[in-house]
């Protein structure tokens, strides 16, 4: 009696995981939106270079505020295409972490190390920020564009902004250059 009940109990037990295994799968639809988000940044990014380009061709003569206008939309394009790459990157590791391995990668790998080698819940969180923070820098840089500098403290500001660019960026550069002894 004690035995049969075992038996039951392991069997529920081994259809309850293969339910809860192929439940996984769920995960296709935050992969599925993250790459068709992908491919609406790309293009939006390209037809915001595209117009800043368009306006290039229509100038007669050159002002300050034009050029930084300029700059300013062909960075909004970059800026767009970075959160592109990062909505890529996660939706390429949920699918590897959760679904499965991505054999066609594996056979073109050379070595690995690239963004899309996404193997850890940690590896996939790393890159992400690091692009989230280049795509902040990249917005940061553009508010710098047409940031009026007036007086001290406004220069005194631009020149911290700078900074906390830099330091920004060497934070997010340093933190793949350290070694582990």
């Amino acid at each position: 009696m004690a035995s049969a009940l075992k038996g039951r109990l392991k069997r529920f037990e081994q259809r309850f995981e293969r339910v809860l295994w192929r439940l996984r799968l769920v995960a296709i639809l935050p992969v599925i939106m993250s790459l068709v988000s992908t491919v609406v940044a790309f293009v939006l990014g390209t037809l915001e270079i595209g117009k800043a380009l368009a306006a290039f061709g229509k100038v007669d003569q050159l002002d300050k505020e034009f050029v930084a206008e300029l700059l300013g939309a062909i960075v909004s394009g970059i800026d767009l295409y970075l959160i592109g790459i990062a909505l890529l990157i996660f939706g390429y590791g949920v699918y590897e972490l959760l679904i499965s391995p991505i054999e066609a990668a594996r056979e073109h790998d050379q070595g690995g190390g690239g963004l899309l080698d996404i193997r850890s819940l940690d590896q996939l969180k790393e890159k992400l920020v690091k692009v989230l923070v280049v795509a902040l820098i990249v917005s940061a840089f553009k508010a710098m564009l047409t940031l009026p500098i007036k007086d001290g403290p406004s220069l005194a500001f631009f020149c911290l902004s700078v900074l906390l660019l830099a330091l920004s960026g060497y934070l997010v550069t340093a933190n793949g250059n350290r070694t582990v002894p």
